[in-house]
């Protein structure tokens, strides 16, 4: 059976997904012994780490022996072979993750509405004291404002 959960790359995924992803990886190797589980990732191996780092807290919720023995397995695998986290971006999701699994963070699925955006004080760039500063808001990965350049 082949997933595909991707995501654009250097972009960290909805916690949903990883919910998802997680899941979908429990269930595989729960359902036999002899079931494994292969990642494959395009791009930045940070997306990666993002996925074996949220399954690593995901499976620790029923740690038998076995999934200890699995979990130091795939400890050092993420050590030796996977790049760490680097994008900040994903190490904040990592423990947002961390904290929807613990119970000290909540998902909040209702809507919300950015209704402006305050920058305090402006980068001088310039020696004449120039900025443009540009913003481009997404929703869903798509582009839904440019500002004027």
């Amino acid at each position: 059976q082949v997933l595909d959960f991707g995501w654009p790359d250097l972009h960290t995924p909805a916690l949903e997904k990883i919910c998802s992803i997680c899941k979908a990886m429990d269930t595989c190797l729960n359902a036999a012994p002899h079931n494994v589980v292969v990642l494959h990732n395009k791009g930045n191996r940070g997306r990666l780490g993002v996925v074996v780092a949220a399954y690593m807290h995901y499976s620790n919720i029923s740690a038998s022996a076995n999934q200890a023995l699995d979990r130091f397995a795939m400890k050092r695998f993420y050590e030796d072979k996977v790049v760490p986290v680097g994008q900040p971006s994903q190490k904040r999701y990592i423990h947002y993750f961390s904290g929807l699994l613990s119970g000290s963070i909540k998902m909040n699925n209702k809507p919300l509405f950015l209704h402006h955006v305050i920058m305090h004080g402006i980068p001088n760039f310039e020696s004449k004291g120039g900025c443009r500063p540009f913003l481009k808001i997404y929703q869903a990965m798509q582009p839904v404002y440019t500002s004027g350049i």
